[in-house]
């Protein structure tokens, strides 16, 4: 991990040992008690996974704004199949994989092969799928789902919640493609410089491509999660997690720029955003405070890694010289 990295771990652990102790003294009792940390845990898992899809785009120097359509689309596709067919999940969850994927490799081809910047495709994306999405639900919701999407929600395995089961297992699996692979070694490459890992020999399209397509397919896990916590598919579901899944990225240590970031500091970051969520809704402050806080904790890490790398940078420099 490098210096920069370094530093914004301890910042998010300074941070979070701050909000620890703001509401330790403010709210005691109900901060520490058996229901807010069941409360975080139930509440991680859908964000995090949204996370999990942003992060692994932007590690490449691009970015995802399509998470949420993508993540409503896959729902309302399984919620139409299963609305006629309420016990063949499987089928339902195959349906969103090859709408994930479909949507995924859009967005790859407009980046990697036609050149159009992330942010450009993927805002296209998104308000493409958003639109598609109202006009196949009418802008209402498809509820009352059978036991075998509700159980995902409700289900719990030695005391651990599913949900968080299968955000732990992602992460997992994550963390193996970016440690362990020869995939995970080319997507911090092309974020650090993605003409010098084309001149190298990897194929940067195909690269690319996939990470695409990984992101898409991680929103399939996320609509399950929403789909079996609200027992409802929506157009408009999460629009509130789109801000919120960047900001878990950058204050995980990831560069909005590609090429730094591990998970570990991601998931401290989620962690830290969702202790802080639930200890102001305790409290009882407006949810467009925290959103608006959301915001300026945004902002000031960006300044802060960017303000890092060209600290260090001049400092190696001035060594040199």
């Amino acid at each position: 991990m490098n210096k920069s990295n370094d530093n914004s771990f301890k910042y998010l652990i300074l941070l979070l040992l701050l909000i620890v102790l703001s509401f330790s003294i403010l709210i005691p009792d109900v901060f520490w008690s058996l229901n807010n940390f069941q409360s975080i845990a139930s509440q991680m898992p859908i964000l995090g996974v949204l996370t999990l899809s942003m992060a692994i785009t932007m590690l490449t120097g691009g970015i995802n704004l399509s998470i949420i359509a993508t993540m409503n689309s896959c729902s309302l596709v399984m919620a139409f199949y299963l609305m006629n067919n309420p016990s063949s999940l499987f089928i339902a969850v195959l349906l969103g994989l090859i709408t994930a994927i479909l949507i995924g490799l859009i967005n790859g081809i407009l980046i990697a092969v036609i050149r159009v910047s992330p942010i450009l495709a993927t805002l296209g994306t998104m308000t493409l799928l958003n639109g598609l999405n109202i006009l196949l639900s009418k802008g209402s919701a498809i509820s009352n789902f059978s036991e075998t999407i509700l159980i995902l929600n409700s289900g719990t395995w030695l005391g651990i919640p599913f949900p968080l089961i299968i955000f732990i297992l992602l992460s997992f699996l994550l963390w193996v493609i970016f440690d362990k692979t020869t995939l995970g070694k080319s997507i911090y490459f092309i974020g650090n410089n993605e003409k010098a890992t084309y001149f190298s020999g990897i194929n940067t399209q195909k690269v690319l491509i996939l990470v695409y397509i990984i992101s898409s397919v991680l929103c399939v896990a996320a609509a399950l999660l929403m789909m079996s916590k609200l027992n409802s598919a929506k157009s408009s579901y999460g629009d509130s997690y789109l801000l919120t899944a960047i900001l878990a990225t950058v204050l995980g240590g990831v560069n909005p720029d590609g090429g730094k970031g591990k998970l570990v500091g991601i998931l401290m970051a989620l962690v830290l955003l969702q202790t802080l969520e639930s200890g102001l809704n305790i409290i009882g402050v407006s949810s467009y405070i925290t959103m608006a806080l959301w915001g300026g904790l945004l902002i000031l890490f960006i300044f802060l890694q960017k303000y890092q790398i060209h600290f260090f940078t001049k400092r190696k420099n001035y060594k040199g010289s």
